[in-house]
């Protein structure tokens, strides 16, 4: 039910997407030849009105073929020929309607659900912790941050002190009010024992208040910013060579990561929740993702009609649309071939595990 559930809701993502460059072209009037499910060949087509409407063998992308997008056309409704801020919107929108996927399901999770909702508010310390002090940390103090950065949410604290050097700390607290610096503040994990199990940890307890929908709203907003910066954590990883080929999943291993998290909940219930909330962290993802500034992306095609409009408009020739194809196509060929890299390490270490 699970890896059902996973291929479903990865589905959902890539046709929401492909659904707002759709929608967009068409309210900016750009002629859409063919709106497409998956890849590879079609095993369903159905042409209403000027779009053919089809439904592919692989479950991998998605696509929304418009007139004139890689080529010269004489279509005056062609994507290349219409004004660049119309263009950049069609380009924008998949990543915007992913984002708001994310949001609305994040909204649902943690506004209209019953439950608690745990704040970076300190509430007590487990028997041995000894942060809390008169000089140190205190009942009531939130964690502001950690190492200069912003802690949005109650997870972020064991998040930045993991990315710390995992000695000494500079924190900052809110504390009646006012901040309150702790520079070199030293902060190690040891074992403590909850409810009878023994478990590493730093010592602290947090405050939890019952969910609202106020509280919940801008739980949505923090968190969806946090899944940002968690991915720029992992880009700034990645530039440094701090994670290999091993590290990165495509379809496959987030598929089986989904499945995972569901078999791993104690209740069905809460695995519904888990996969919701994992599949609000890919809908944001996949939007950011999308926006870089890579050939074949959505944020590539941003930046080249950015750059041809500052060309055209400094030499005033119109540069013919099929150098950037090409550009695009390269950039497709090689981000194929790092997903056929990456989906085959997926597959190996299904088979290893």
């Amino acid at each position: 039910m699970y890896i059902i559930l996973a291929i479903v809701l990865f589905s959902v993502l890539i046709f929401v997407h492909e659904l707002g460059h759709f929608a967009a072209a068409k309210l900016l009037g750009v002629r859409v030849n063919e709106f497409s499910l998956c890849m590879g060949p079609a095993i369903f087509q159905k042409t209403v009105g000027e779009t053919t409407y089809s439904l592919r063998c692989i479950p991998i992308g998605g696509f929304c073929a418009m007139e004139g997008e890689d080529e010269q056309s004489g279509d005056p409704r062609a994507f290349t020929s219409k004004a660049p801020w119309r263009r950049v919107i069609i380009l924008v929108a998949g990543a915007f309607m992913n984002l708001v996927t994310g949001f609305v399901i994040l909204v649902i999770l943690f506004s209209l659900s019953s439950g608690y909702l745990i704040k970076p508010v300190i509430s007590g310390a487990y028997d041995g912790c000894t942060l809390l002090s008169a000089e140190g940390l205190q009942v009531g103090d939130q964690i502001y941050s950690v190492n200069g950065t912003r802690i949005l949410l109650y997870g972020d604290v064991a998040t930045l002190l993991r990315r710390g050097n995992g000695e000494t700390y500079d924190l900052v607290v809110l504390r009646d009010g006012e901040k309150v610096r702790l520079d070199d503040f030293a902060m190690q994990p040891s074992q403590f024992v909850v409810n009878g199990v023994p478990k590493t940890m730093y010592g602290l307890k947090f405050t939890a208040v019952e969910k609202t929908f106020s509280a919940g709203l801008s739980t949505a907003c923090y968190t969806a910013i946090d899944f940002v910066r968690m991915i720029q954590w992992s880009l700034q990883d990645i530039l440094r060579g701090a994670v290999g080929i091993r590290d990165f999943s495509g379809p496959v291993g987030i598929v089986s990561l989904i499945s995972d998290t569901g078999k791993e909940s104690t209740s069905v219930a809460d695995g519904m929740e888990n996969i919701f909330y994992l599949g609000a962290f890919l809908a944001v993802n996949l939007a950011v993702m999308n926006m870089l500034p890579i050939p074949a992306l959505d944020g590539g095609r941003v930046f080249c009609l950015l750059l041809t409009a500052i060309i055209e408009k400094i030499t005033r020739k119109k540069l013919n649309p099929k150098y950037e194809g090409y550009v695009h196509a390269t950039g497709m060929v090689l981000l194929l071939s790092f997903m056929a890299v990456v989906t085959i390490s997926d597959v190996v270490k299904l088979i290893v595990s």
